[in-house]
């Protein structure tokens, strides 16, 4: 069995965009392909992470129609739909794929439009996400993914004692990080007492505790260890991928706050890579919600259980910090738009064991975790990523 490295990354700004989901794709993708030295030929297979495309787009069979609009048409194709951790599952394919020497260079891509410019308003858009959630027991009630997070943020709050002005720490944070990324949604920093100004999207969540909809594409070719050495790419090691489900619906999780599919999937992960958490130097992790990173913190084993708020508040896990998080900005302050977001976090990761991240490099990182959810925490897929030998 070979190894499996990424060679190329591109994406996108994240934010909102006119153009159609295919020109966004082909932005990111050709990105990729200049940074990874190939071309579309030389492309084996393609996985796709897309979320909503049957949707927002009426379009259902986007993978082998993105292929073609880039040059790939004829190679096998495959689109992934596993909710917010569409395009990192669609990454873990592709690295099983090479990793079995079934193919030698592969795109990984993730594309989604989920702002107004699709013609769909905030309500309906809502709507859509929402069908991630339990179609019998909680799409009926009315519950959305901020009420699924405020939810599981309560029962923290309730057993540690988390508070308010921690959650707010974690947006002050991320949108700190995201004015050094000229490609977020945000590029601007708040306060905590804004973040506390702000209304009521879902108790405890304000409209600054949660991440915003967004357009967007990322991509990223994978290559063997074999093929990488033939490339022109700066090569970035594939250390260990874990992925692991909970229980649905949220009503019989044993226990809500601990988020099992992240303590699962990263033990995983750390397993197949041979490290621990105290070996990772940065991590982007999905902080749809400002609770969601700190769950997300403590089931990575990067701080003790109840300790994820007061990291946020003491600068623990900021830029400079014991565990730098989420430096791009994070979903919260780069964008969320939905099949794009797995591979936007190891495009963001690859730069930094590169050392390409600017302003917001984290020193001397050698290994890079990505954290990536998708539904009432009920998917999770973590990866880590380290410096290629």
């Amino acid at each position: 069995m070979t190894d499996a490295r990424i060679v190329g990354v591109g994406m996108t700004d994240f934010g909102v965009h006119e153009r159609p989901l295919m020109e966004l794709f082909a932005e990111a993708t050709f990105e990729a392909f200049d940074d990874a030295g190939v071309s579309a030929p030389e492309i084996d297979a393609f996985y796709l992470g897309n979320a909503m495309g049957g949707q927002t787009e009426r379009d259902t069979h986007l993978a082998p129609t993105l292929a073609t609009h880039v040059g790939m048409a004829g190679i096998p194709c495959q689109r992934y739909e596993d909710a917010c951790a569409t395009s990192s599952n669609a990454f873990k394919h592709a690295v099983r794929a090479v990793e079995a020497g079934q193919h030698d260079v592969v795109l990984v891509g993730g594309v989604e439009r989920c702002t107004p410019a699709t013609g769909l308003e905030t309500p309906e858009m809502t709507e859509i996400f929402a069908t991630a959630s339990h179609r019998q027991y909680e799409q009926p009630t009315g519950l959305t993914f901020p009420g699924v997070f405020a939810l599981l943020t309560k029962r923290h709050m309730h057993e540690y004692g988390t508070t308010e002005e921690d959650l707010a720490a974690v947006a002050v944070k991320n949108h700190r990080h995201g004015t050094h990324n000229p490609r977020a949604q945000f590029g601007t920093e708040t306060t905590v007492e804004q973040v506390l100004e702000g209304p009521v999207v879902a108790d405890p969540f304000r409209l600054m505790d949660c991440c915003p909809f967004s357009d967007g594409a990322a991509a990223a070719v994978v290559a063997s260890e074999e093929a990488a050495e033939s490339l022109a790419g700066t090569p970035v090691g594939v250390a260990g991928v874990g992925h692991a489900t909970d229980i649905v619906p949220l009503a019989d999780k044993v226990d809500v706050k601990a988020t099992q599919a992240a303590r699962d999937a990263a033990a995983a992960a750390y397993e197949d890579a041979g490290i621990g958490p105290q070996d990772v130097d940065v991590v982007e992790l999905h902080d749809c919600f400002t609770g969601a990173e700190i769950l997300a913190t403590e089931a990575l084993g990067l701080v003790e259980d109840g300790e994820g708020g007061t990291a946020a508040t003491e600068g623990r896990t900021a830029l400079g910090g014991e565990i730098p998080v989420n430096p791009s900005g994070g979903l919260k302050a780069k964008g969320h738009p939905i099949g794009a977001t797995g591979v936007a976090q190891l495009v963001e990761l690859t730069e930094q064991l590169r050392g390409e991240a600017g302003d917001r490099q984290v020193e001397d990182a050698t290994h890079a975790l990505a954290h990536n959810l998708g539904g009432d925490a009920a998917t999770t897929v973590v990866s880590v990523l380290e410096v290629a030998e």
